[in-house]
């Protein structure tokens, strides 16, 4: 069973994760993992914390030669901020979050910031300082997730799947792009949107947003193509591939809905202009790799999913994110110590990070594929996996049809 845990805190030494379930002999290196946290921390809007981390991830164990040998994958990821400070004249984040007791001074943060994690936290944990709960519910986190993601990227490129993301909204700026997408230029674009004009516009709104001290939220689409047929299942609820990727993405800092395919729009459509009709035979075609895809559509609004499982149609999934709790000009609220009326607490923060979270997208993405690929195929190596996915491709089509190999 594939699975992973994170742990660290946002201005600790660092952050951990552990991977266990990779099968032996996936070839795997540390600048693969690099590319990756190199994207998530991209994108107009972010905050001065990037501008001080480079995130790297140093494996730890599972890998030897490089290539995994089966055993947990173990990553450590260096908090730069922990060592150097705030500012320039800041002392370092050594002190705030010593592991041992201290005397040095430092305030506790007691000024709650509506619509982050503080309020419940405080309360769940009986904290008296809301750092014991921001700390690990802030956004860094996600990085240990970036760097489990790509490991599970390069899994599933070895069986020609691939994961894409982009942005449709920010600060209500959206783009209604239906034409095909150009991977490269989203990844040029300062804000991962596929429509370079639109791009601007959003770019324009994140620094009315800075003026303003506020903060914007938006929309990003994730594309897995190349996802066989068939993965997932509908026997129970929770082992469904929607039940899964709806939780992987919803888990995410600020996401707020998530929707698959046309989504919300199939309100609208009758069942006759909803479901995606299956072509017969004579009309599948061919893709740019030479290979014919059974059970093809015209449409794909079920975003490539029926029953729980994937249908062999792109998986398209969008999630919602809402504007960062953490503001320049916060919000009012009350204090932890008495109640009274206060100004919320402020600390370095990001404007929006829309397209970073369709980076983190893609590795909760990655792994749930990835989980339920290895659910179906099995394997303790690579190779033995790879013989059991050949064996099922070659059985796919219809059953009276006596099909070309690959098919």
């Amino acid at each position: 069973m594939l699975r992973f845990i994170t742990a660290g805190e946002s201005h600790g030494p660092g952050l951990v994760s552990v991977l266990e379930g990779i099968p032996a002999g996936l070839e795997i290196t540390e600048d693969a993992i690099r590319s990756d946290l190199a994207r998530r921390q991209q994108g107009h809007g972010r905050g001065g914390r990037m501008k001080i981390e480079t995130d790297y991830a140093v494996i730890q164990s599972g890998v030897r030669h490089g290539r995994t040998i089966g055993s947990p994958i173990s990553l450590l990821i260096e908090n730069k901020d922990h060592f150097t400070g705030k500012g320039p004249d800041a002392k370092p984040w050594t002190e705030t979050m010593s592991k041992e007791f201290t005397n040095a001074d430092f305030t506790p943060i007691h000024r709650l910031r509506p619509g982050h994690a503080d309020t419940p936290g405080i309360t769940k944990y009986n904290q008296l300082d809301a750092r014991n709960i921001l700390e690990r519910s802030s956004a860094r986190e996600s990085a240990s997730r970036v760097a489990v993601g790509a490991i599970c990227r390069k899994f599933l490129s070895e069986f020609g799947i691939e994961i894409h993301s982009h942005v449709l909204n920010i600060g209500g700026v959206s783009t209604d792009n239906n034409q095909p997408i150009d991977w490269k230029l989203v990844e040029e674009s300062p804000v991962k949107c596929a429509d370079h004009q639109i791009g601007m516009l959003m770019v324009k709104a994140i620094d009315e947003a800075r003026e303003k001290g506020t903060s914007l939220g938006g929309i990003f689409e994730i594309v897995a193509t190349g996802v066989p047929i068939g993965i997932g299942t509908h026997i129970q609820w929770d082992r469904k591939l929607s039940t899964q990727l709806s939780a992987a993405l919803s888990s995410i800092n600020a996401v707020k809905g998530v929707e698959f395919g046309s989504g919300f729009l199939l309100a609208n459509l009758s069942g006759h202009e909803a479901q995606d009709v299956i072509n017969p035979m004579e009309e599948w075609v061919e893709d740019d790799k030479g290979n014919v895809r059974p059970w093809q559509r015209n449409s794909n609004n079920a975003g490539g999913l029926e029953g729980g499982m994937s249908n062999g149609e792109p998986i398209v999934m969008r999630a919602v994110v809402k504007p960062i709790a953490t503001m320049i000009k916060p919000l009012p609220s009350v204090d932890l110590t008495n109640g009274l009326p206060v100004n919320a607490h402020y600390e370095r923060s990001d404007i929006t990070f829309v397209p970073a979270c369709g980076v983190i997208g893609e590795a909760m993405v990655a792994f749930v594929l990835s989980k339920l690929f290895l659910e179906k195929f099995g394997g303790d190596h690579i190779d033995e996996t790879r013989s059991n996915y050949d064996h099922y491709i070659s059985s796919i089509g219809p059953h009276s049809i006596k099909l070309e190999d690959g098919i």
